[in-house]
């Protein structure tokens, strides 16, 4: 059973995670929280497997707030974000922090279960709407772009090509298929692109994607 708590301050967002939550078998919601401080509060009383945290919530920052603390915690829970298309300065600096991914507030039901299970077993989760406004944002800044293409130019061709893929959402056997490689082949690229880039994540590595221009090569 996955552990599940969310925090934001709207009750309607709330009421409707609570009700997309309601059906899964495999999902258990254990807590719910109003603002950062009872998010942090209830990860480290909870001690739940994923934690799904409003970016914004009673202050601008409350969220980017809780996310350090949260990540701080002995044993931390796997984060992401819910966000609105309205704070690409944050999901930058969130992505920088150690966020697993994002999520807009108005994700389809079948897609949120889909993501706090992905989540639970360690992965990472972008939501197209949030990656495309990010990509726009990177093109207007070159002094984010630069330092990534050195990256991408320090990995081979088959590196790029596994980066560009997980840039586009890409799970390892959807990688393997499009490469006709192995999910295990596969998996030990993208450990060894993980370790050659510096990412903690996929999402930081599909970041690194986004800001090199890897995406406009497919």
């Amino acid at each position: 059973m996955i552990k599940l708590v969310f925090a934001d301050d709207e009750e309607l967002v709330r009421s409707s995670l609570r009700g997309m939550m309601a059906g899964a078998p495999d999902i258990e919601v254990v807590g719910e929280a109003v603002d950062g401080r009872s998010a942090v509060e209830a990860a480290r009383r909870l001690q739940p497997d994923v934690v799904l945290l409003d970016i914004k919530m009673r202050a601008p920052d409350d969220g980017i707030r809780a996310l350090r603390a949260i990540l701080a915690l002995p044993t931390p829970p796997t984060v992401a974000m819910l966000t609105t298309f309205d704070m690409d300065e944050y999901v930058s600096l969130a992505l920088r922090l150690g966020a697993n991914g994002f999520l807009l507030k108005d994700i389809e039901p079948a897609a949120l279960l889909r993501a706090v299970r992905d989540l639970a077993r360690g992965g990472a989760v972008l939501d197209p709407g949030v990656a495309a406004r990010m990509v726009r944002a990177h093109r207007e800044g070159q002094r984010a772009a630069q330092p990534a293409r050195k990256l991408l130019a320090s990995l081979s061709e088959r590196e790029r090509e596994v980066v560009a893929l997980i840039g586009q959402g890409l799970s390892n056997a959807e990688i393997g298929g499009k490469l006709h490689l192995s999910e295990a082949t596969v998996k030990g690229y993208v450990s060894a692109v993980l370790s050659k880039i510096g990412a903690a994540n996929r999402v930081q590595a599909a970041l690194l994607a986004y800001r090199g221009g890897l995406l406009d090569q497919l």
